[in-house]
């Protein structure tokens, strides 16, 4: 490693606050680029730029860096506001709280901690055994892979801040609603044996006295771990989006997927998702490409809730802590709520 490579390695370390103002400024220039790169780079092939063709490569060169930009700044900030909520706190958090008060608290801690459908899971198990009440871990469960912070602010700049609230809002309702309806249930019974006779352990909310520079360094190590593990998932959705943006007549989505479509066009959306895997990231551009095509916004909504908290490898994860007539009562009221939103958002919008 030369001089000037270890020098700018260890210059987060040396000076963070020049550092962050740095990389803000190079961030917000490097968007302002966006539109202008992607016209240059369709220019530059031989495809015209009016063709189908043409409108799909320029989907492609737009959205790609413009997605990317944002996973890496909100990945980088949450990683640095995440240094104050680790798994053991946000056990401690919820251990303890009444019903209703921890529902509202897991649900809006699911939003700021950055764990998807399948990383949850251990943290179910983490919160059972720090007696965590049983409806508390699923507010928790369904509302962190479902609505997070990347999802919110790449709904903001593809929808606007009236969608973004509105999905905010509608998806912590239904964690906190589904969790209180399967605490009232009482079904602790269902869970796997192993993981009810597992010994109860204290919650620990000892405070983290970490410098700028380490908080600097977390949200840097969030973003090698995150981004550099969903790229390919954010390059697939955007190509997928790209090639519904340049070659699907708008009249063929409408017909099924528009307002005016049949009343089963929602379920249909929720069934067709979860055979599905993919974080809000990476399906996120499919979404806009729907919705550009004549979709109507609650019914592709449903689609991608449906593949963000009810996708099968996470059910084939849960079967491993709960016994299938929980995961029933679980995939049930979890696709009511998203029928429930796609409805609502078709009426709202």
């Amino acid at each position: 490693m030369t001089t000037l490579t270890t020098s700018l390695w260890s210059w987060p370390k040396r000076q963070p606050v020049v550092f962050l103002v740095t990389a803000v400024a190079i961030w917000l220039g490097l968007y302002q680029l966006l539109i202008p790169f992607s016209e240059a780079a369709v220019a530059m092939l031989a495809v015209e730029r009016q063709s189908h063709l043409g409108s799909a490569f320029q989907f492609f060169f737009y959205d790609t860096p413009k997605v990317l930009l944002l996973l890496t700044g909100v990945v980088f900030v949450m990683g640095m506001v995440n240094t104050y909520f680790t798994p053991e706190r946000t056990r401690a958090l919820l251990a303890g709280r009444t019903h209703g008060v921890a529902n509202g608290m897991a649900s809006a801690l699911g939003v700021v901690t950055p764990f998807c459908s399948c990383s949850s899971v251990p943290l179910f198990i983490g919160f059972v055994q720090a007696g965590v009440p049983l409806g508390v871990t699923f507010s928790f469960l369904i509302t962190a892979p479902m609505v997070d912070t990347v999802a919110l602010t790449i709904l903001f700049s593809l929808f606007g801040w009236k969608v973004a609230l509105l999905y905010l809002g509608f998806g912590m309702a239904l964690g906190i609603v589904a969790g209180l309806i399967m605490g009232a249930m009482k079904l602790e019974g269902h869970l796997e044996d192993w993981v009810r006779e597992m010994p109860q352990v204290s919650s620990d909310m000892e405070a983290q006295q970490l410098s700028l520079t380490d908080r600097v360094a977390a949200g840097m190590a969030s973003v090698r771990e995150i981004v550099g593990k969903v790229w390919p998932y954010v390059l697939g959705g955007i190509a997928v989006g790209a090639g519904i943006h340049g070659f699907v007549p708008s009249e063929f989505l409408a017909s099924f997927m528009g307002k005016d479509a049949a009343w089963w066009s929602v379920p249909l959306a929720v069934v067709m998702g979860v055979p599905m895997y993919a974080n809000t990231a990476g399906i996120l551009p499919v979404i806009e490409a729907l919705t550009a095509k004549g979709a109507a916004m609650g019914t592709a909504l449903a689609f991608m809730m449906s593949v963000v908290a009810l996708s099968l490898p996470e059910m084939i994860i849960l079967r491993k802590v709960l016994k299938l007539r929980l995961i029933a009562i679980f995939v049930g009221i979890v696709s009511l709520g998203i029928l429930s939103v796609g409805f609502l958002f078709n009426a709202v919008l």
